[in-house]
């Protein structure tokens, strides 16, 4: 085959553009992404919210964000990896963290935007379907944000319902229907609160740490080893969950960063050697002649 040599054209440049990377790379839906951001004309600019739910191996992302031409601005965003802050210390990223994360950040956008006390949600949550409707008083609405799950599957009883399942109850309005919750039946067509309320406090874990206490005590002390050194069992499951949930109400502000103190810190070292001026120059070359003519005289 003949050498053949890459132009690297105008063509060849337009395709790494951002956009076309991150869909190269699978980071995002673009296909949903179009349809997420696209507003009527009639709105005269309005954002369009959407509440972006991701999910690491470590964590849990959930961020309400509106598109401009320049790109996606966040308004508020809250973390998995802050709920140890509110009593949650293991079991970050299972369905319960994540109802938690999406309850937190509908919880701080509210209270941000002063609609804390208008529009609290569910406030003890029992697994049933609800969703924020707007008051008759003909003030200010509930906030609206649709669902962006990326390109995270949507089946039944998926991490990414629970976070909106708890922004729902936080107070947003986030349009869905009960068929993907946990415990939907699609036979009947009906949903099964008491398994929703099971996964919401944690419920389907404690009866898999049964389970696996009375089956296999080895693999469970190796596989809830977490659970164990911070004192959270079976039955304390629960609650640990509801505590976490009235913090979460109570105070749902971003906690500050405490500044970093280091004790014996010594002054950063620079080893190049700071500019001269003219002046400072011709004093160095003055000194370094008075120099030589002393040391040739003791000679």
């Amino acid at each position: 085959m003949p050498f053949v040599k890459l132009v690297k054209n105008k063509a060849y440049f337009k395709r790494y553009q951002t956009k076309f990377r991150r869909r190269r790379e699978g980071k995002t839906d673009y296909y949903a992404r179009k349809r997420l951001i696209v507003q009527a004309k009639n709105k005269y600019n309005s954002p369009k919210y959407r509440l972006v739910v991701r999910f690491t191996n470590t964590d849990v992302v959930c961020q309400i964000v509106y598109a401009k031409i320049q790109g996606d601005f966040v308004m508020a965003s809250a973390y998995s990896h802050e709920l140890p802050n509110y009593g949650v210390k293991v079991g970050l990223t299972n369905w319960s963290a994540a109802y938690c994360t999406g309850l937190l950040v509908a919880r701080r956008l509210l209270t941000k935007l002063g609609l804390g006390e208008r529009y609290e949600g569910v406030a003890v949550p029992d697994g049933s379907y609800s969703v924020t409707e707007e008051l008759d008083d003909g003030a200010a609405r509930p906030f609206k944000a649709f669902l962006d799950v990326g390109l995270k599957r949507t089946t039944t009883g998926a991490k990414v319902f629970a976070a909106m399942k708890g922004a729902s109850d936080g107070g947003l309005y986030v349009p869905h229907s009960e068929t993907r919750f946990p415990g939907f039946d699609v036979e009947s067509k009906q949903l099964d609160a008491e398994v929703l309320r099971k996964y919401i406090y944690g419920g389907h874990v404690a009866d898999y740490m049964r389970e696996l206490e009375e089956e296999d005590e080895e693999r469970y002390k190796s596989h809830f080893s977490r659970f164990i050194a911070a004192g959270v069992t079976a039955d304390s499951m629960e609650d640990m969950y509801k505590n976490a949930h009235a913090a979460i109400r109570a105070s749902p502000e971003p906690k500050a960063k405490p500044a970093r103190k280091q004790e014996g810190a010594t002054k950063a070292k620079h080893y190049r050697k700071q500019r001269l001026n003219a002046k400072q120059r011709k004093d160095r070359v003055k000194q370094r002649i008075e120099a030589a003519k002393l040391a040739a005289d003791q000679e």
